[in-house]
């Protein structure tokens, strides 16, 4: 059984409140959002694991207190509303404990390849010497920092 899988509803719903866009994925592009997540994970100790789960199921318990509903039942408003307390909570145990949801979660979305196109990251591994739009300052920078088309980046 995965870290996820007790949780998959309520951290689908974090998710597409951290990253809005995460709510246009389908089930394939949610499956790979998981498992890059699972795999920062599986290199955790079982106790980390176990306290990402139980934070998650409070992020999604407390909101009852105010709302009288869970927050995967709140709308978007409600949502980031409650989430920006969390961001600014008092505690710093809490404030380090969304960080860490929000990393996992933004790693898990932006390490898609589908999701480079998006975000128009178009990096290439020798830089600027393979980029079609370099300007040609950059062209001569790279080709000085790795002494010529044949050294530096492989």
């Amino acid at each position: 059984m995965s870290v996820l899988d007790p949780v998959r509803d309520r951290f689908r719903a974090l998710s597409t409140t951290i990253v809005p866009q995460a709510a246009e994925l389908d089930p394939a592009g949610w499956d790979r959002l998981e498992s890059i997540v699972e795999d920062a994970l599986a290199d955790r100790p079982p106790a980390v694991r176990r306290q990402l789960v139980v934070f998650i199921r409070l992020l999604d318990a407390l909101p009852v207190f105010r709302w009288g509903r869970r927050f995967r039942s709140l709308d978007q408003r409600r949502r980031i509303r409650f989430l920006g307390g969390v961001q600014n909570a008092r505690l710093f145990l809490v404030r380090r404990g969304f960080w860490g949801l929000r990393t996992l979660v933004y790693m898990g979305y932006y390490a898609r390849p589908e999701s480079h196109e998006d975000v128009g990251y178009d990096a290439r591994l020798r830089g600027w010497l393979e980029h079609p739009d370099a300007p040609a300052a950059a062209r001569a920078a790279t080709l000085a920092a790795t002494d010529g088309p044949a050294g530096g980046a492989p």
